[in-house]
């Protein structure tokens, strides 16, 4: 059917529809716009089909059960992609590459990497953008206005949700509860997280790998080692550096200088968030809340280890006692408290 038999025409890509209801429809993917909302939470959609979707979460309903196992999904893609784990099958094969995936729309992302295509244009300036969420961030940065203000203390948000979200955090309140435990969130996203312990899915897909993620921030973090190229070079030695703050980091090891000074102590520092972590330790602050519990860290290096005692099994058993422990080199170091082994020696002298 040639393009004068289709009278609806998009003025951002050129593309043509029979119905003006499925242009205006379209038209919203260049806009943002999203007028369906979710009266659950505080999302919004540009279609109502993705709000029903949507709405299984908090209801809990699942309709799509795996033929091979007893699995059940709320989403019809989640079905899909949790069926690629017993079929093995990537049934959308890249033209420009070997590359195959589970889903069409993942594969129609993964061509833009080749072709440059940014189908998802801001109407407010002339940026343009390859994934719709990204269109999105940025339209922020035009429309918002920090004028919901909390009256507990002197903080101010943009959006209605994100200012009842932030009252939580006085309240205590925690209204997303688990349907598999007796666990309780403030936010709707920990629910969200929290829920994938149950189900153990890795709804994100690497789109340059097979890599799968539980978390979309673990793939943000993965697709950078696809990415990003050593292009920072020392001018004192042959190291290559992929960001700048590394190689700041490193043309430390050769000054020696530390400009980032603690205005409590005597220590220096390499790197400014290094100072911001150790002013911690001066001032108590704990920034770093777990999504399980209620215990805060200073360091997030702390979290992400405290994370594991919600998630890791202890399955492995001491021989000597009946002491388990979640990782081999946990159990390795207390058996050393039976045998008194001691493998590490000081160079300098005969201590172990």
């Amino acid at each position: 059917m040639n393009s004068e038999a289709i009278p609806y025409e998009c003025s951002h890509r050129g593309k043509h529809f029979i119905h003006d209801g499925h242009l205006i429809i379209h038209m919203k993917i260049h806009t943002g716009e999203r007028l369906h909302k979710c009266d659950q939470c505080d999302k919004a959609f540009t279609r109502n089909g993705d709000l029903c979707r949507h709405k299984k979460i908090h209801t809990g309903e699942k309709l799509y059960q795996c033929n091979k196992c007893d699995k059940i999904f709320s989403l019809n893609g989640n079905l899909i992609r949790h069926l690629g784990t017993h079929t093995g099958k990537k049934p959308y094969q890249c033209n420009q590459c070997d590359k195959a995936f589970l889903q069409n729309s993942v594969l129609i992302t993964h061509i833009r990497t080749h072709i440059g295509e940014k189908p998802y244009q801001c109407n407010q300036c002339d940026n343009t953008f390859s994934l719709n969420c990204n269109l999105i961030q940025h339209l922020r940065t035009h429309t918002w206005k920090k004028s919901k203000q909390c009256n507990q203390c002197d903080k101010t948000f943009s959006l209605n949700g994100y200012l009842i979200r932030h009252l939580r955090t006085h309240t205590g309140e925690k209204p997303y509860q688990c349907n598999q435990c007796d666990k309780a969130f403030s936010k709707n996203n920990h629910l969200i997280r929290h829920q994938m312990t149950h189900t153990e899915e890795k709804p994100y897909q690497c789109n340059q790998c097979d890599n799968t993620f539980s978390l979309n921030c673990n793939l943000i973090q993965h697709l950078r080692t696809h990415t990003w190229k050593k292009s920072k070079q020392c001018n004192q030695c042959d190291k290559t550096f992929s960001l700048n703050g590394n190689l700041i980091r490193h043309l430390g090891t050769h000054t020696g200088k530390k400009p980032y000074q603690c205005n409590q102590c005597d220590k220096a520092f390499l790197q400014n968030s290094v100072l911001i972590t150790h002013i911690r330790t001066h001032i108590g602050e704990k920034p770093y809340q777990c999504n399980q519990c209620d215990n805060t860290f200073s360091l997030n290096y702390n979290l992400i280890q405290h994370l594991r005692t919600h998630t890791w099994k202890k399955s492995k058993q001491c021989n000597q006692c009946d002491k388990t422990f979640s990782l081999n080199g946990y159990l390795i170091r207390h058996l050393r408290t039976h045998t008194g082994e001691k493998p590490y020696q000081c160079n300098q002298c005969l201590k172990e």
